[in-house]
């Protein structure tokens, strides 16, 4: 058991909770093809990126803790 691998358990639910922040996801993908031909560097999509994330986070965070040892 000691030579196994930990398996990261953030990774596996976020999978699982990656169809419920589908809207998110959309959005941002929109953001960066509208954004795609800008030269200047001064358009971005973070705050379209860090939606989706916040969104997988909020899904994973009540079942993460339970499954840590």
């Amino acid at each position: 058991m000691a030579d196994e691998e930990p398996v990261d358990q953030k990774r596996l639910l976020e999978e699982g909770c990656k169809p419920k922040c589908v809207k998110q996801l959309h959005l941002y993908e929109a953001c960066v093809k509208r954004i795609q031909g800008d030269e200047s560097g001064h358009k971005h999509c973070t705050g379209q990126y860090f939606d989706y994330w916040s969104c997988i986070d909020k899904c994973v965070a009540p079942s993460l803790f339970s499954k840590l040892k």
